[in-house]
């Protein structure tokens, strides 16, 4: 071979192996997930870096305050709701019998996390323990490093039993409503000593402890020794944690689980591609997904699953139940992204939802199930937008009859005071005869008995919030021939006008007698959280609660020039008095930009209300400057409560280029997308594709646009133009195009023009 050929090929060798070395390094979906995001709150709930797979029943994160806690209380081995603590506690301890406590504090550092698994170093034991969970079972694996000291693990179960055999524990912790949740756990090594503690030293006689902090303790010795720990959990008895754990598990291999659960994670998160040169959109697009994936969970147990709703086992029958999903925060975003691309679990969530309430005995759909059971809180009652806003998209599997039976009885037959479960009364009668919940003068003393004495009626919340239900009822009757009842909610959508005050330009409180509450200051009046009249948020942002009938809300403020108007001067109206004086009142109404709160959702879909008013361009120009400023790759880049999803899915969608501002209706606006290109795999396996052309940070601006391959000047789309995939292409520009998709009949649909 002459030496030139032994160039060119060595060459070619050393770059295909350069190419070959790119391509192993090339991220992954997951790589881009980093679960710290958030998670030091502006002023709230932080988020959690929540270690789990897509769903699944077996949720932890370090147990701390958030991110800035100095020390680690044990380590976790189930959270039972999400933002709740670790069920039982794990306590490895390495030192003198007199340091034992039901729970050890540790001062920590090296923590590494993903969403499939944790390390963590236990400085001042110097300890390295390492974590991967399964769907219903985990590893554990613990290394202990100190010479000549007693080497313990702690097994605590908060509130319950527990108890000891050889290598193995078990128990369970009571939770409310007669739930509980069990353990079974064995470690690969059996300890030299195990069972309760006392008098200092472990009690080998008595190998079970109950009530408040029971715990057990295990020796193994006093050398270095690495110990590996696998458990099952469940919410029907110990018998059936330890069949989880054996159906799971095989092993001890804590890196092979750890292998598994990152495969699983990049299926789900990569059902979803997108192309583009920021690393920092990437993550935040693929962390907020990945949160999307964190509730409902999925507890049905080898075929079984315990049901706090009744307090009963029931048989599955093939189909998985899901609980702990906080409706009114994922009925706006998380559910409709749940229709595209993972249709099947979201018809199991809605099978999970007839059956609650069918075993809550009155048929009211849920409005916060839990693992505990239906929480009922915050207001209306959202289950119908979900209902509705699959069968409009054509998703079937669930029975529609009884689905709407159950929507039907929780609004008519459940009261409409927030907060809670109790059987409809004078209020709901008002509200069906006048068409609007009633509201009290400020100081005026409350008589109605299921009315929380914080969170008070909420009446606007409440009205509008039901006006939105009731659309999504009419919805469903339509799709079941039912005529009559069509009509008749049809009409009851249109309630919110009984509130609206056409002097002012705002949805107002009025009292029993009709009359408008008067002086009102709709950036401040209200009390905590302005829940004498709103709810969470003030006046500005219910002003837009009316996402079925844009439209009309439209024409109520006279005109698109003074919706327009009305929509920037909210951008720009200040608190009008110190942060100190307004987040004492309002907490929840933070990501402040004017009077418009990011941190909240019943501001999600605000921005997107530009385009049915004729300046598309600025929806453009709202997203991305909100998404710039509020959702960033740090430890503050969540402006508000996160709930699961429900902000999340927002970024997600808004990220990739459009929105659904009313589930229910089978549309979705038109954003600004966030990268060069992405790629929607749909349930049915087609794809859905967003080119952005010209794509860069600048240009943010839609000059023209195509979907399907036709010119498209609307800055919306119907489900039907991408169910079955199909592909919008955006011409992006620095300066916004004020031609596109302004036209009057290009508006998004709303329940009076579509």
């Amino acid at each position: 071979m002459s030496s030139l050929k032994k160039t060119i090929t060595l060459l070619t060798l050393f770059l295909c192996g350069c190419f070959v070395n790119l391509q192993a390094q090339e991220k992954q979906p997951v790589d881009h997930v980093n679960p710290y995001m958030g998670n030091i709150s502006h002023l709230l709930v932080p988020t959690y870096p929540t270690i789990h797979l897509p769903n699944s029943m077996l949720r932890v994160y370090p147990e701390r305050g958030d991110y800035t806690g100095d020390v680690l209380s044990g380590l976790p081995l189930i959270i039972t709701s999400h933002r709740g603590s670790s069920a039982f506690n794990l306590s490895p301890y390495q030192g003198e019998a007199s340091g034992i406590k039901p729970v050890i504090a540790y001062s920590y550092d090296l923590e590494k996390l993903k969403p499939y698994h944790y390390e963590v170093f236990l400085d001042n034991q110097l300890t390295s323990v390492e974590y991967a969970p399964s769907h219903q079972s985990a590893i554990y694996q613990i290394d202990f490093t100190q010479k000549d000291k007693p080497v313990y693990l702690i097994l605590n179960s908060r509130n319950g039993e527990i108890k000891v055999n050889k290598n193995v524990v078990s128990g369970y912790q009571q939770l409310e409503n007669n739930t509980r949740v069990y353990i079974y756990l064995e470690t690969e090594t059996t300890p030299q000593k195990s069972g309760t503690w006392a008098n200092n030293a472990i009690n080998e006689t008595k190998a079970d402890a109950q009530g408040r902090n029971a715990f057990v303790v295990l020796y193994y010795g006093d050398q270095p020794q690495k110990l590996n720990l696998r458990y099952g959990i469940s919410f029907i008895s110990e018998e059936q944690a330890k069949a989880n754990l054996q159906r799971e598990l095989n092993n001890y291999d804590v890196k092979q689980l750890a292998e598994k659960g990152r495969n699983i994670w990049n299926e789900a998160l990569g059902k979803i591609k997108i192309t583009g040169d920021d690393d920092t959109d990437k993550t935040i697009f693929y962390t907020s997904l990945y949160r999307c994936y964190e509730r409902p969970v999925c507890i049905s147990e080898g075929g079984r699953y315990f049901s706090a709703f009744d307090g009963k086992i029931h048989q599955d029958g093939g189909k998985p139940f899901y609980t702990d999903d906080w409706i009114w925060d994922t009925y706006r975003a998380t559910h409709p992204l749940r229709v595209l691309i993972d249709v099947e679990k979201e018809v199991d969530v809605i099978n999970s939802y007839v059956l609650m309430a069918e075993q809550m005995g009155d048929m009211w759909m849920p409005t916060f199930p839990e693992i505990t059971g239906d929480s009922r809180r915050m207001n209306s009652n959202h289950a119908v937008a979900t209902v509705a806003d699959a069968q409009v998209k054509g998703v079937r599997g669930f029975d529609l009859d009884k689905a709407y039976l159950a929507c039907k009885k929780g609004i008519e037959e459940k009261t409409l005071i927030p907060w809670s479960g109790a059987p409809a009364g004078w209020i709901d009668d008002f509200y069906k005869e006048h068409g609007y919940i009633p509201a009290l003068l400020w100081g005026t003393e409350e008589t109605v008995p299921n009315v929380s004495p914080f969170e008070r009626r909420q009446p606007i919340a409440v009205t509008l919030g039901t006006a939105y239900d009731q659309w999504c009822l009419a919805q469903i009757a339509n799709a079941l021939g039912k005529k009559d009842d069509e009509k008749h909610y049809l009409k009851c959508a249109l309630n919110y006008r009984n509130v609206y005050n056409p002097a002012t330009g705002f949805f107002h409180p009025k009292d029993k007698d009709g009359k408008f509450i008067e002086p009102l200051d709709y950036s401040f009046d209200g009390g905590p959280g302005a829940r004498q009249y709103y709810g969470e948020n003030n006046g500005w942002i219910y002003r837009w609660d009316v996402p079925h009938n844009v439209a009309d809300l439209i024409q109520l403020m006279g005109g698109r020039e003074q919706f327009i108007n009305n929509l920037d001067r909210m951008f720009v109206e200040p608190l009008r008095r110190s942060k100190y004086a307004f987040y004492a009142m309002i907490p929840d109404h933070t990501g402040n930009v004017g009077q418009f709160s990011m941190a909240n959702e019943p501001c999600l879909h605000i921005p997107y209300l530009y385009n049915y008013a004729g300046q598309p361009w600025k929806t453009q120009k709202r997203i991305h400057t909100l998404m710039n400023q509020w959702f960033r790759n740090d430890l503050m880049g969540m402006p508000g409560d996160e709930d699961g999803g429900g902000m999340s899915a927002f970024v997600v969608f808004s990220q990739m280029g459009f929105y659904p501002v009313t589930p229910g209706m089978p549309a979705y606006n038109i954003g600004s997308p966030f990268f060069k290109n992405v790629k929607m795999t749909l349930s049915n396996g087609k794809t859905f594709e967003v080119e952005a052309q010209n794509y860069s940070k600048e240009n943010k601006y839609i000059q023209s646009a195509t979907l399907n391959g036709k010119t498209w000047n609307k800055p919306w789309f119907e489900h039907s133009d991408i169910e079955n995939g199909g592909k919008l292409v955006l011409v992006m520009g620095k300066v916004a195009n004020k031609t596109w998709g302004t036209e009057a009949n290009n508006a998004p649909p709303s329940a009076e023009t579509k």
